[in-house]
Parts: structure tokens; sequence; C-alpha cells
């Protein structure tokens, strides 16, 4: 069927639908030939010969297509596996820049560019067609009432972080329509957006929702998947499977229609997304997308032997980020996600692969001048996972102005303390202080820190107080998969125990966690479900686990309600008290020539800490003054910031200790408001002033609160 087609435009890039018709349009610098594919109700093709080409960008506008057009391409070119290039026009390849997906990968032989059988594996030509197993890209509709919806812009020292998944925490919600459950509806419903709201946090930061595939071999062989999403294939079209409706043009209303009503609730979305590599792994992997587009522009490939991927993220492959239309894809779905969909940031995963320009990272990479340059990426929220698994990958600290981090030092930090591990002292002080001595020198602020005890990747907080070793053997790798040191302490007892000291102690161990990362400067950030006690049985590896192993399990609120209590009040103690959350750095000095300190640090006996007792591997207590008359920053309109005083006392140790009143402090009146061996905050509970004593027991916190 002939199909009339006029020149079109170079740009934008993908399907749009300007109320008429349809332009289309698809990079690629070493294709010989573009064939546009439509798709009808039934799946019959047709195939559209894109000849306009500018900029290398193949083009052409068809007057007719209109949203919910199903469609994909086919690209010619060189198939030399060795010089780099791998197109393969048997193979249905998905728009890069597709604002929408039906269906997921079918896993067949089909979908490789190359013969299995063959002897030399990648070398081999597979002529064999695969566009039934290929989702299809869709043409939509982008309009959408937002009715006045605009990005929050909640400060960053007032931001308390909630990372979540889209599906997993409604997969089990009692109060959430079946229908809904695990959906980007069913994250906007009011009975979730209730719950988020009770516990206080600011935003929910979504593990991947850019449509992700799940990999052939050990996952399909053993009948698990891809329930993370860390394997992006199109990095504009929200993941099809959290969709509500069967309708594939709805995922795009779906969650533009979720954020609009977290939005109304003041609660920000911020996208945890996956530019580093994509889902089509090594060079063993399917042809999906951007290897059967142009396969050397797309990826880093070996420099003397372009057979194979550069892979910094242990994925396979990773994105040639030095590429100036890669670096342009990424930019334009950044600000899609921002303009269009009206996300409030991103936190990039192993974000030192984009700051590769060659080989080593660096932090003036075009990656960071572009996004700093730009004004609507410069203005939102930029978390960095600041690390990859290539050499000099870890980066904690070295990431440029604008950027935030997930502080992995911070997590270390405090895991050690808390279990006992003797010389963490010190640094336990400079991460309860914002870590400064990571973020101060090169002009970032303490919110430049995401602190965190507890990420997706890794043990729960309910099972880093419950096992010392992982227990990953679901997962089908012979516990080999995930990491091995994992800085937690069972307690006594490796998992579940009825020993009513043993479970005393988790739960104190527990609100220590809590505790800390609420209390300390910098932006605290919670995992879904730490706060109901929530358990994977030893699992610090879910990634393959979509069931009730790694879904929220919500009957939880009634068996650890004082847990969720807890949580509640120290996230609005957070809120209620500048002092812990700070906008610049303590000075731990007379302030502006005068007497007043704004930070102080004393041992059990009420003595300063000096300079040799910061280095006593022994040393597991400590208390420390904040002084909230001596808060630097101003308000929003100028005005003073004025604050309570605290003394917080934190005792590591096996056995009880005694804290004295540090004598310069012993003039006020000190009344407790938090103490961990209780399961709640309280009211101006006991009181203490001039030579007072008071015992902390081993393993907890005291917080008292100048009257």
């Amino acid at each position: 069927m002939d199909m009339p087609i006029w020149p079109g435009e170079p740009y934008p890039l993908g399907a749009y639908w300007d109320g008429q018709g349809t332009n289309f349009a698809i990079y690629s610098e070493n294709a010989t030939q573009v064939e546009l594919c439509l798709f009808d109700e039934l799946g019959q093709e047709t195939r559209v010969p894109l000849t306009e080409i500018e900029n290398y960008n193949w083009h052409g506008y068809l007057p007719d297509i209109k949203p919910g057009q199903r469609y994909g391409f086919r690209v010619h070119g060189p198939f030399e596996p060795e010089q780099g290039h791998r197109f393969n026009p048997n193979k249905l390849v998905i728009d890069p820049y597709a604002k929408a997906l039906d269906g997921q990968i079918g896993y067949d032989e089909a979908i490789f560019a190359y013969c299995w059988e063959d002897d030399d594996e990648d070398l081999s030509f597979n002529d064999r067609d695969d566009a039934q197993w290929i989702p299809k890209a869709i043409v939509v509709d982008e309009s959408f009432d937002w009715e006045g919806d605009r990005l929050l812009n909640i400060p960053e020292q007032e931001t308390v972080i909630y990372e979540m998944h889209v599906k997993g925490f409604t997969r089990q919600h009692p109060d959430i329509p079946p229908e809904l459950r695990g959906t980007y509806r069913g994250l906007g419903h009011p009975e979730a957006i209730r719950y988020l709201k009770s516990l206080g946090i600011t935003a929910v930061e979504l593990m991947p929702v850019h449509h992700f595939v799940s990999q052939p071999g050990h996952l399909a062989e053993t009948g698990l998947t891809n329930y993370w999403g860390y394997d992006s294939i199109a990095y504009f079209a929200p993941y099809r499977g959290y969709s509500a409706s069967e309708n594939p043009q709805d995922q795009v209303r779906e969650f533009k229609e979720m954020v609009k009503a977290l939005h109304a609730e003041g609660i920000e979305v911020i996208l945890d997304v996956v530019y580093n590599h994509t889902g089509e792994g090594n060079h063993l992997g399917p042809t999906l997308c951007f290897r059967g587009i142009d396969n050397a522009t797309y990826y880093r490939l070996v420099e003397d032997d372009l057979r194979y991927y550069m892979d910094f993220t242990g994925c396979g492959n990773s994105l040639n980020v030095s590429h100036p239309q890669v670096l342009k894809l990424i930019m334009d779905s950044l600000r899609y996600w921002v303009l269009e969909m009206h996300v409030d940031g991103f936190r990039f995963d192993l974000a030192s692969a984009l700051a590769r320009e060659l080989y080593e990272v660096d932090s003036l990479a075009a990656f960071f001048d572009i996004i700093h340059q730009d004004p609507v990426l410069s203005k939102v929220k930029l978390i960095a996972e600041p690390w990859d698994i290539a050499d000099g990958g870890y980066q904690v600290g070295n990431f440029p102005l604008l950027w935030s981090e997930w502080n992995g030092r911070y997590r270390d930090a405090v895991r050690d303390f808390w279990r006992g591990e003797d010389g963490t002292l010190a640094e336990f002080a400079y991460r309860l202080t914002g870590s400064s001595d990571l973020y101060k020198f090169n002009g970032r602020r303490p919110s430049a820190s995401i602190n965190f005890v507890t990420a997706h990747d890794g043990f729960t907080l309910n099972d880093l107080v419950s096992y010392n070793e992982k227990h990953n053997e679901a997962n089908g790798e012979d516990n080999r998969d995930g990491e091995s040191h994992n800085r937690s302490w069972n307690c006594g007892v490796e998992g579940p125990t009825d020993d009513p000291e043993i479970l005393a102690l988790r739960n104190r161990q527990r609100r220590n966690f809590l505790t800390t990362l609420m209390l300390s400067q910098g932006v605290p950030m919670l995992v879904s479900g730490d706060e109901l006690g929530r358990t994977q049985r030893g699992n610090n590896n879910v990634y393959c686990q979509d069931n009730e192993l790694a879904w929220l399990d919500w009957d939880l609120q009634d068996a650890n309600a004082d847990l969720l209590t807890f949580t509640q009040q120290l996230i609005q103690f957070r809120a209620d008290h500048p002092v812990f959350r700070r906008r610049k750095w303590f000075q731990g000095q007379p302030i502006y020539g005068s007497d007043v300190v704004d930070l102080g640090w004393f041992n059990p006996d009420g003595e300063e800490v000096d300079e040799e007792q910061w280095q006593e591997g022994f040393a597991k207590a400590i208390a420390v003054f904040l002084n909230g008359d001596a808060i630097p920053a101003r308000g929003k309109q100028g005005e003073r910031i004025v604050d309570d005083s605290f003394l917080l006392l934190f005792n590591a140790h096996h056995e009880p200790l005694t804290f004295h009143l540090p004598p310069r402090l012993q003039e006020s009146i000190w009344c407790v408001v938090l103490d961990t061996t209780k399961p709640t905050l309280v009211d101006h509970g006991s009181r203490y002033s001039g030579s007072d004593t008071l015992e902390v027991e081993s393993r907890s916190t005291v917080l008292l609160q100048r009257v």
C-alpha cells in the first residue's frame, strides 16, 4: 500500500503529531537506508522509506497519521561487528524518542542480529524477521490540562526523600482498588497519598520508570524478571507495565495525573534515571533499539577492538556520552520529563559513567557543562549516584556545583558506628554534621549530602539489624549475587527470633538508625517500608523478585505501629527544628566575635573532646551540642532563624554509660524529648540541670532539649 509522505522536518526527533499529521525523525550517522514501519491493529506492516536526510536525521511527514498509530523502524547499513556496525533491517527497532510503547519484548532467537547456533556467535547474520517480538512505539497526543500545576521547588534543606518502587508500593495496598494496585494511578490514589502525607516526606524518588526490558538468559529460564527496571530501552516512555489501562496511549496521561496529584499535596517527584547503559547488553545481547540504529554512535566501543563494548556499569555496555547526539538524546529526555511530565528532579544511576570523557572520570565533562548551562535542568534537583564499577569510579564528594550525591560514606560510617566498630567516632561526627570534608571545599552546602542508611540495593533496615550474611538463594544464583560486605549486625541471632532481649535490641537499633538519619545535617532519604519494619528475609538484592518478597506488606502498619509512629514523629520533629536542617556549615567556634558557639563535642564526662580522643579506636560515645541561637542563614524574607538548642547523646557501647552535662551548659534546664529505648518521642520528659547525670542505655540515643 502506498502511503503519502511529505519531506517533513528533521526536528524534533521521534514522532510528533501536530493536530493534522505526524512528523517522524530518527538519527543514524552510518545508515544507508531507513524505513518507517507502520502497524495496523492486526499487526500488518506497511514500510515507508524515509528519503529526506539532514544532519544525519532521516525524516518524513505523514499527513494522515494520528495518535494511536503503532510504528517502528528498520535501519539498513553494514553488518560488520568487527568494525562496530551491527545493522540488520530484519530487526524492527524501537524509536529512541518514543513517548509510549505497546507490549513487552518477546524473547525469541529472532530478536538477535546473529544466529545462536553459529560458532562465530555475534559475527553471523540472522535474517529472521522479529517484528512480532518487538513492542511498537505509539504516536501520542501530548495535550493535558495541568490546571496550573508547576514544579514545587522545595528547598533542599527542607527535603525528605522517600525512595520507592511504583509497583511494589501499592501492589498489596488493601484500600486501593485491585485494578489500580501497582500502577501510576495507584500511586496517585488518595489512599496512597494520604499515607505519604502522614509520614511527612516531601519527595518520592521513583525507581526507574523509563520503559525497560528484562534480559534473556538466567531470569527468563528461572521464571524471574527484571523487577527493579535498571535496563532502560526508551528514555521518553513511561514503563508500560505500570499503566492501569489497556490503551497504550493512556500511560502518558496516567503518569501526568499521578504527578499532578502528588504535587497538589506538596510532594515532589524525582526519577531514578539510567543513562549510563541500556537494556541491549553486551555484544551477545539482542538488537532492540540503539544497536540496530547506529551501534558505533550510541555505544562506547573498545578502541582497538570495535566488536566489543566498554563496560563501566557491569551491565554489558556503556552509552557513548562523549558523542553529541547521545548527549542530545539525554538532554532532550531530561527536558521532556521536566517540561512535559513536570517531574522535580533526577537521581542519576552510576553517574560516574556519564562523566568519563575518555576513560577517567572528569568532573568537567561535557555532560555536566551542558546541564549547568541549561535554563531548565539547572533549576531542578540533580542527584548523583557517585560511582560506577570501573577503575576510579568511586567519586563520592567529587561532583560539581548544583549536584547532590548519594553519600555512600555516610551509609558506611553510620552502620559501622552503631554495630560497634572501633575507630569510627571521627568519621561518624563528619557524617552527622553534613560531611563538610567531602562537600565544603568546592562551594557546596550540607544539602549536597543525600544521607541514607539503606537503599533499594541492599538490606532493608529490619534486615540490617537481623542478618550478618546475605540470603539470596531465591535469586537462583547460589547466593553469589549481591554485596557480601553489608556492615550489618544481627544482634546475636541470624534471622527471625523470639528472644525478647534480642528483639528489644533490634528495635533500639532501628530507632538509632532512624534518629541518626533524620537529625543529621544534609538531606535524609528513607527507603519505602523501612518505617514499617519491612523484611526481604535477608535477601539484599531483590532486583528479580516481582513478588511479595519485594512488595510492601501493608499489614505491617498494625504489626509495627510503634515504629511507624516513631518515624512520623522524627520527620515532623526535623521539620519543626531548623537547627537539624541548616543551609550553611557549622563553624565549631565562636560566632560573630561573641562567645556563642554553634556546635560542641563532649565526652560522657562532660569535657570537650580533644584531638587525641578523636583518634581513639575504643571511643564509641559522644555528646553533641547544637546551638539554635547560632544559625547563620536567613529566612526567605531576610528574617533571623532561631531555634531551640539540643544536646544529642550517642552511646554505641555494649553497656550503659553515665553522661554528665558539660560544665558550660549546666546553667540551663534540659528535658528529654527522645530516647531510643522508648517506642515514641516524648513531650518534655525528665529534666536535668547543673551537675546532674543521666544514664544512657547501651546502643541507644538520648536527645535533650533546652527549656
